[in-house]
């Protein structure tokens, strides 16, 4: 049979199987109804009855030792038996069963898919000294059981993959018979003698993370990163996700497959140090786990010594989305070049190592043209597919070698569906774990076994970011496998140089078979045109910075995060991860700006009017100019050219303002609308325009003359006060000396005493002395001060 059909065997579980049984004794309840012939007035049928015949004992497999046997060994098997019926089991035994070998790899997945199925059970009983008996089993009641058994005993012949069964025999009050009440089938490789052409075997290890780091990062010369919250350094801890891997993988032969956008991150929370977001609001909280995320890092770079280690694009962005999504979105595909650079880089920054960055992965290893298209326009030239997407329709008996050509000098290296998705789910319960391996080395003996004389190169493509239990069920069947089997161990690179296998399919298939449920998953065409918005306004912010790369590295690592597989199935924390960039950006912009002016009073024909520019950034902005215009240039113009606006350069160190300064010049009175803008070095506008309103005052030619006649009274008041305090010093000195000539002895007066009084009755004539009274035209003796305040609502302005 061709192995055209790959799909993954599943493993129900004890909750699936007490399901599937209840909902068979649902689907016969009518037919007993029936057979009895209930009276109509009949009550209400109570709930069902748990089951007390065949499949009432679920039979848990928990582990096979060895997975794979020779024939010196003995086979160890443990478990449980679980009575999940109403009534009591007595007599009841446990035994091993050994059926016929399986001869097609279809047959494992039938058999994994009824695997506690109590129909046609498996083969003979090994009997005699190697049952396990139990007297009774109460129902509700658990059994614990160990069945050691010499492989000898177990009678294989031929080499290859027999089905293995664990059974529950017993009778119970209304079946007091011997019959079989539950069983659990799972796989027993088999092997006497070593294949002659060993299949190639290459596990991918992938260690990557969902994306933790923000684009903000501290004002510090370090730029200190600021991460969403401190799941990761849970992940890197002792136990954690990653550290498991990581633990796990340095022992095994596989090849990493590394996301740098992880090593980035963890990099930085070890070198730098790193702040966590404050959930409350207000200053990030310092994070406490700096020594955890150096001490991962120095074990991954000894582990990936000497390793072959392969760079997905920068946060391994979702290939499928760009092609089906994103495509008709303009300046969605430039992206992934700069990724890719930045992936080489990155790996060997902080690994040592020279990464391969010629491999594209796309989601679960599903591919189209568009796809293809998509994976390959960065440089890759290598895409790594999956049989289920990449299906075999030539009729072969084998599974082919998974390097084949698909056009356009591109090779895909086709992972096998079934062992890849093998080790999803639930690995967190011993039997599912036991299930798993089993199958895994059942399905690789297969694959050997189809064609023993030709060999053949096989990918496993595990999900991408398996959990703690199913990495170290990964590492348990890779253990077992083991180069002394019927495989060894490759690398992805040889495996993507092996030779094709002329028999296998090239044929890319159609956008139609592309599968739905990946589609639903797939980001949406907003969210490459969220990434547009965030590049352009980086794109207009960095032409005035002084230091742009602090600014563009961090927010252009955001936006190939914001287009990160990881994404899938959360498309609402995507959207908002993607709305915190933007916003976070666009306050960084907003640092720059102009500061508002109220209405601006200018008296006269000339004057300067002040416009501040503020930078709140710690570095500082330049190339920028800032115009002025006037919305009335016939009344007021702005600068010495003819024409609405005047421009000057602006440059403005980080925490600082500057303000400049434009001159004016009036024609005619009245209020003048007056805008301010700045601009970026391409001449697009930058931030906000302020607008307000110069208020000019024209001095006309009739004001002119009253305030220079005004002028010519007060100097024609001031000579004549001059004039007559003259006079007055003169008659005062001419008095003194009459006085002086006049006065006799005793203290007589001269004879001219009363002369040049001035006045009858001896008063004293007009003077411009200090007591003289103030004239109509006099000037006031004394002004206030000009006031240094706020001229009302408006500015007052330079002259």
């Amino acid at each position: 049979m061709a192995e055209a059909a790959d799909f993954q065997g599943m493993t129900p579980s004890p909750a699936r199987r007490w399901f599937r049984r209840t909902a068979g004794l649902l689907a016969g309840a009518p037919l007993l109804v029936g057979l009895l012939q209930v009276p109509a007035a009949a009550p209400a049928a109570a709930a069902p009855a748990a089951p007390s015949g065949a499949g009432s004992v679920d039979v848990s497999l928990d582990s096979l030792s060895p997975s794979a046997p020779t024939d010196e060994d003995t086979l160890t098997v443990s478990g449980k038996v679980t009575n999940e019926g109403e009534q009591t089991v007595t007599g009841a035994k446990v035994a091993l069963r050994v059926g016929p070998s399986l001869n097609e790899r279809g047959a494992i997945d039938n058999v994994a898919r009824r695997s506690d199925s109590t129909q046609g059970v498996v083969g003979r009983e090994v009997g005699g000294k190697y049952l396990e008996k139990f007297d009774k089993l109460a129902p509700g009641v658990s059994q614990d059981f160990t069945l050691s058994i010499p492989v000898k005993e177990l009678d294989l012949s031929a080499d290859g993959v027999y089905q293995l069964g664990v059974s529950l025999t017993g009778r119970s009050a209304a079946q007091p018979y011997d019959q079989v009440l539950g069983i659990e089938r799972t796989f027993l490789p088999w092997q006497s003698e070593a294949p002659s052409e060993k299949t190639k075997v290459s596990f991918l290890w992938p260690l990557m993370s969902t994306s933790h780091l923000t684009a903000e990062t501290a004002s510090d010369e370090q730029q200190t990163p600021v991460f969403s919250d401190d799941r990761l350094a849970e992940e890197l801890a002792p136990g954690g996700r990653l550290q498991q891997l990581l633990s796990l993988g340095r022992e095994l032969p596989v090849t990493w497959v590394v996301d740098p956008d992880l090593l980035a991150s963890v990099d930085a929370m070890a070198t730098k140090g790193y702040n966590i977001r404050n959930p409350e609001g207000g200053n990030p909280i310092p994070g406490k786990n700096r020594a955890v995320a150096k001490q991962w890092l120095n074990e991954l770079q000894q582990a990936v010594d000497g390793k072959k280690v392969v760079a997905l694009p920068f946060a391994d962005p979702d290939l499928a989305s760009l092609a089906h999504q994103g495509k008709s979105v303009p300046g969605s595909l430039s992206h992934l070049k700069p990724a890719t650079d930045a992936a080489s880089t990155t790996v060997e920054s902080v690994l040592q190592v020279k990464p391969s960055t010629d491999f594209a992965w796309p989601a679960d290893g599903a591919i189209d043209p568009s796809v293809v298209d998509v994976a390959t326009s960065a440089g890759a030239h290598t895409v790594i597919a999956r049989s289920d997407s990449l299906r075999e329709t030539n009729g072969l008996t084998y599974t082919p070698t998974a390097a084949r050509p698909i056009g356009g000098g591109t090779t895909a290296v086709v992972a096998d569906a079934r062992l890849s998705t093998l080790f999803q789910g639930d690995m967190t319960g011993a039997e599912n774990s036991t299930l798993a391996v089993q199958n895994f080395l059942a399905q690789s003996q297969m694959i050997t076994g189809q064609s023993p004389d030709k060999q053949r190169s096989i990918v496993v493509a595990p999900q991408r970011m398996p959990t703690a239990s199913q990495a170290q069920t990964m590492a348990h069947a890779l253990d077992e496998l083991g180069a002394e089997r019927w495989s060894e161990p490759d690398d992805l690179l040889s495996a993507a140089k092996a030779k094709p296998d002329p028999d296998a399919t090239t044929r890319v298939p159609d956008a139609s078979s592309y599968p739905a449920a990946l589609r639903k998953q797939e980001l949406p065409k907003q969210a490459f045109m969220d990434v547009r918005t965030t590049k352009d306004t980086l794109d207009r912010f960095k032409q005035i910075l002084s230091e742009p790369d602090r600014v563009v590295t961090p927010f252009g690592r955001a936006m190939d995060r914001e287009m990160s597989t990881t994404w899938r199935g959360r498309a609402g924390d995507a959207e908002t991860y993607r709305g915190e960039v933007q916003r976070y950006l666009t306050n960084l912009t907003d640092q720059v700006k102009l500061i508002k002016k109220s209405e601006v009073k200018l008296s006269g024909r000339s004057a300067t009017i002040p416009i501040t520019v503020q930078n709140n950034l710690v570095q500082g902005v330049e190339d920028m100019t800032l115009r002025l215009t006037s919305g009335k240039p016939n009344r007021l113009k702005i600068g010495e050219e003819s024409g609405p606006y005047a421009e000057q350069p602006i440059k403005v160190s980080g925490g600082h303002s500057q303000t400049v300064k434009f001159t004016t010049t009036a024609n005619a009175n009245g209020p003048v609308p007056v805008t301010a803008q700045l601009y970026g070095p391409d001449g697009t506008p930058y931030g906000e325009e302020i607008r307000f309103d110069v208020n000019v005052t024209e001095i006309t030619l009739t004001v002119m003359l009253v305030i220079a006649g005004g002028i010519l009274l007060l100097v024609l008041a001031g000579f004549r006060m001059y004039t007559q305090r003259k006079a007055a010093a003169r008659r005062a000195a001419a008095e003194e000396a009459e006085a002086e000539q006049g006065d006799g002895p005793e203290g007589e007066a001269g004879p001219d005493e009363d002369d040049d009084r001035g006045g009858p009755d001896g008063q004293d004539g007009p003077t411009s002395g200090e007591g003289d009274p103030e004239q109509p035209s006099d000037p006031t003796p004394d002004t206030a001060p000009e006031s240094t305040g706020p001229s009302g609502t408006g500015e007052r302005v330079d002259r």
